[in-house]
């Protein structure tokens, strides 16, 4: 079987339609019948879409009785599919041996055998071995206009690492540490609230505070860049140039601030831009993000899948809970934009902040001398919390 016959998600419809004999799309069976174990060729994994020595084993095709394919996928250690969507989503049972997986902007998860695994449609997501066990799992995905897949760029060493090395139990006296903004975390919404409102003075401040704190310059480049989509160009730009300021006059006072890094992935392009977008908007809204506005101008929710969504949370030089810190205080301090401010401060919780956290926020944006600002915050995170 060609590699190139392999196009799909752990377990395509295409590649095992002449396996399957004449159960082609249109065909309709009026009895049972019974493919043997071992009757249908395996084929290995192809290594534009895999790392590491993959075996899939197919099952059966989607038809136009079920629009569902399936098959076994056996990982050795180590092994793992690239990062991919599914436009009508995938089930995973895993059969044997400990497998890693992950959601894009989410922890990578241990999976062991009995583990289902639900991935809706359009999630980003990686799945694997362990790096000192094989692992099998039975995958179920679903097609939509012939198409299961969209692959993506592969997971990086540093990706798979980072999940593949355990974390140990919090201790519980140290459970209260995580509701609890970090000092780095602390000057994001600072920063950007001063970068919404223009104040140069406070935002200088801020900025040596952030670096101080421990934000690379490659973060704080970030936080101003992601913010120009919420608060406009001219005051991303302003606040930029405030922030070379700032660096050149540090780096002559003799201050070395780690430069940090650039994002270490390839944007996508295209339609893989706009299926990412979506699936990233999807996961900090909680759900497709569709209405009336949206029908009235789709081209603005184009413009939020592939830029904001695409583009921007596509770079991974700063997590997602440092992008929400900044969003939520900058639309705090910007009056008439309370119905963001709410949606943004639900997004804040399902990225993995703490509702405590967030109160940190607002006292905050209160110590900054903007009463109104928190108030706001703090009636946007009662809204979100109580829906």
């Amino acid at each position: 079987m060609k590699a190139s016959t392999l196009y799909f998600a752990l377990c395509a419809a295409a590649p095992f339609a002449d396996a399957a004999g004449q159960e082609g799309a249109g065909g309709s069976r009026t009895s049972q019948q019974i493919s043997r174990a071992g009757s249908q060729a395996s084929a290995a994994g192809p290594e534009d879409y895999f790392t590491g020595r993959v075996r899939v084993d197919p099952l059966f095709p989607a038809t136009g009785e079920i629009n569902a394919s399936a098959a076994y996928v056996s990982f050795e250690p180590g092994a793992r599919s690239a990062w991919h969507t599914h436009p009508a989503g995938q089930r995973l049972v895993v059969v044997s041996g400990i497998g890693l997986t992950q959601e894009w902007g989410k922890p990578v998860q241990q999976i062991r055998p009995g583990d289902v695994i639900v991935c809706p449609p359009g999630v980003k997501h990686w799945h694997g071995a362990a790096p000192d066990s094989a692992m099998t799992h039975l995958a179920v995905t679903g097609t939509v206009d012939g198409k299961n897949v969209q692959w993506m760029e592969k997971v990086s060493e540093e990706q798979y690492e980072t999940g593949a090395t355990p974390t140990p139990p919090t201790a519980p006296d140290n459970v209260t540490v995580s509701q609890t903004l970090s000092a780095k975390q602390q000057a994001i919404p600072v920063i950007a609230a001063a970068m919404a409102t223009s104040n140069m003075p406070a935002l200088n401040t801020a900025l040596n505070q952030g670096l101080d704190a421990g934000l690379t310059v490659s973060e704080a480049k970030e936080i101003l860049v992601q913010l120009y989509a919420y608060s406009g160009f001219p005051r991303s730009l302003n606040a930029l140039g405030e922030l070379m300021k700032v660096v050149e006059a540090r780096k002559q006072r003799g201050v070395q601030d780690e430069p940090g890094r650039e994002p270490a992935g390839p944007i996508p392009t295209g339609d893989a831009l706009l299926a990412v977008g979506k699936a990233n908007q999807t996961r900090i809204a909680g759900a497709p993000v569709q209405g009336p506005l949206f029908d009235f101008v789709p081209v603005i929710n184009q413009y939020l899948q592939t830029h904001l969504f695409g583009d921007i949370f596509e770079r991974d030089n700063l997590d997602w809970q440092s992008r929400e810190l900044a969003t939520v205080a900058a639309l705090a301090v910007t009056p008439g934009v309370e119905s963001q401010l709410r949606s943004h401060m639900a997004a804040s919780l399902r990225v993995g902040l703490s509702a405590a956290q967030l109160r940190q926020v607002i006292q905050l944006l209160e110590e900054q001398g903007d009463a109104a600002a928190a108030k706001r915050a703090a009636q946007a995170l009662d809204a979100s919390q109580s829906s």
